[in-house]
């Protein structure tokens, strides 16, 4: 394809770069991994949060993440009945070398890719767009995750993690990386895909479009199994529900998963050429 365009006011694409989440978007269908992590780490804790709880703040940094679960007022009232006071700087640090350490575990249990991922990327390869990646996992976390991944046929031109940025999501920071780092032509030219509201938020902010990722993701938090064992009512409720949550936070378009991205890469690109911009 060619790459040739018109910078500034009169771009008009192709799309450049597709900027993917991880768990819930390319790997680890239902987003498993990181709930179960933070459940076993209050669990070990002696405070029991319910999946719905550990879920709500997805996205974001994993340690503001833990100190998002605790501001939950139903957990902050059995954090002090059980602890005899509220959360401390200190019980998020001991919560988070919990999480860290389990998670370890939960990523290589809950690693495989997405059905369709492999496809999506060479075909996107195939256009000549190049593949970043963003995670409010840290790097210390990606270091084992992404060498599971690669054995897997999915290795990313480049990641950036929470870690590498000085701001994680809802900001711009970790997709403007990708961008910069990829040789975008234009913000306009990026596609960031996550299942996450902050990640869209982020895309929105950085100027990119933004594709939200509704089956396989965490506002649904099904594993694949559990997704195809739904009637097709079943799944369109939850389709349903996900896809308005993602809509408001800024998606462009929403798509169940990776598997059907081609379409709305397609759809952009047409978007661009008539000069409509995100």
């Amino acid at each position: 394809m060619n790459k040739t365009n018109t910078l500034g006011h009169n771009f008009r694409g192709p799309v450049s770069t597709a900027i993917f989440d991880w768990a819930g978007t390319v790997l680890d269908f239902g987003c498993i991994a990181p709930v179960a992590a933070f459940r076993e780490a209050f669990a070990e804790d002696g405070v029991a949060i319910s999946e719905a709880e550990a879920r709500a703040p997805m996205g974001a940094a994993k340690r503001e993440h833990l100190e998002m679960i605790l501001a939950q007022p139903a957990v902050a009232e059995r954090w002090q009945a059980n602890k005899g006071g509220v959360s401390t700087p200190a019980d998020v640090e001991r919560l988070y070398a919990a999480f860290l350490r389990i998670d370890e575990v939960q990523c290589a249990r809950y690693s495989a890719l997405i059905p369709g991922a492999l496809e999506t990327i060479a075909a996107l390869r195939s256009r000549a767009i190049a593949i970043g990646s963003t995670t409010g996992y840290p790097r210390s976390v990606m270091n084992n995750l992404m060498p599971l991944a690669k054995a897997q046929g999915y290795k990313p031109d480049h990641c950036v993690t929470v870690s590498d940025v000085k701001r994680g999501r809802p900001y711009p920071d970790m997709v403007l990386d990708n961008a910069i780092a990829l040789g975008a032509p234009d913000v306009r030219a990026c596609v960031v895909v996550d299942d996450s509201p902050t990640g869209l938020v982020s895309a929105r902010a950085a100027g990119m479009w933004a594709v939200g990722i509704v089956a396989s993701g965490n506002e649904i938090g099904l594993s694949l199994a559990d997704w195809q064992a739904l009637d097709e009512a079943a799944q369109d409720a939850h389709r349903q529900r996900a896809g308005r949550v993602l809509r408001e936070a800024g998606a462009h378009y929403t798509i169940d998963t990776i598997a059907d991205l081609l379409p709305v890469i397609e759809a952009i690109d047409a978007r661009l050429r008539a000069g409509d911009k995100p």
